[in-house]
C-alpha cells in the first residue's frame, strides 16, 4: 500500500474514531436526565407475565401526579423516595387482589440497560436510575417505561419534557432514525460500555 493510501486510511480511522467518542460522550450523559421504571415479573408464566401488568398498572395510577412541578431527575428521585412506602404498598395490594402472594419490593436502584426504543426515541444503553418494583425472584420478562421526564405518567399539569432535560446533541441521539448506521453505533457503544465494565472487574 502506498504511503498516501496508508494517510488516507488513517484519516478515516481518526475521523471514524473521534466520531464515534462524541456519540459515546452524548450517550454517557444521557442516563444523568432520566429516571425509568422498572417492573419485573416472578417468572415468565402467563400468570405472572399477566400479574406484572395488573401491577404496573396500579403503580402508574398511584403515580399520577407525582412528578408534577418536578424539572430534575433529582427531584424526581426525592418524590419517588418521599412515595416509595405508598407505591409499595399498592404494589402489594395489587398482587394480593390478584390472588397472588408472591413477595413485593420497590427500591430505587441504578441499573443497567440495554439501548431500548421507546416511542419515537431511543434510549442509549448505560446505567440508568430507576424505579424497580420486583415480584418475587423477578426473573420474568421485565416492563420498562421513563418514568422522568414523565413520558408514561398522567399529570395534572403538563409534564418535562426530553427536550427540557436534554441538549440539542443529546436531542439528536435519542432521535436518530433506525438506520443501519445509527443501530451500529448504539451497538458499539454497549459493546464499549461491556468491555470497559469488565476491564473495570478485572483490573479494578
Amino acid at each position: 500500500m502506498k504511503v498516501w493510501e496508508k494517510s488516507l486510511c488513517l484519516a478515516f480511522a481518526l475521523t471514524v474514531l473521534f466520531s464515534f467518542a462524541g456519540f459515546a460522550a452524548g450517550c454517557e450523559d444521557i442516563p444523568n436526565h432520566i429516571l425509568r421504571l422498572h417492573v419485573l415479573a416472578n417468572s415468565d408464566s402467563r400468570e405472572d407475565q399477566a400479574l406484572k401488568l395488573k401491577v404496573r398498572d396500579r403503580i402508574l395510577a398511584e403515580s399520577a401526579g407525582m412528578l408534577d412541578g418536578v424539572k430534575t431527575r433529582e427531584e424526581a428521585e426525592r418524590a419517588v423516595a418521599e412515595n416509595l412506602p405508598r407505591l409499595q404498598k399498592a404494589a402489594e395490594d395489587e398482587v394480593r387482589k390478584q390472588g397472588a402472594s408472591c413477595p413485593v419490593r420497590a427500591e430505587l436502584a441504578n441499573l443497567y440497560f440495554t439501548s431500548r426504543r421507546y416511542g419515537d426515541v431511543t434510549l442509549p444503553a448505560g446505567r440508568y436510575d430507576a424505579l424497580q418494583v420486583t415480584l418475587g425472584t423477578g426473573k420474568g420478562h421485565n416492563w420498562w417505561c421513563v418514568l422522568f421526564p414523565a413520558l408514561c405518567l398522567p399529570a395534572a399539569e403538563a409534564p418535562a419534557e426530553l427536550q427540557d432535560v436534554l441538549d440539542r446533541g443529546e436531542m439528536e441521539i435519542v432521535e436518530g432514525k433506525d438506520g443501519e448506521g445509527y443501530i451500529l453505533k448504539f451497538k458499539s457503544v454497549e459493546l464499549y460500555q461491556q468491555f470497559r465494565g469488565w476491564l473495570q472487574q478485572r483490573f479494578g
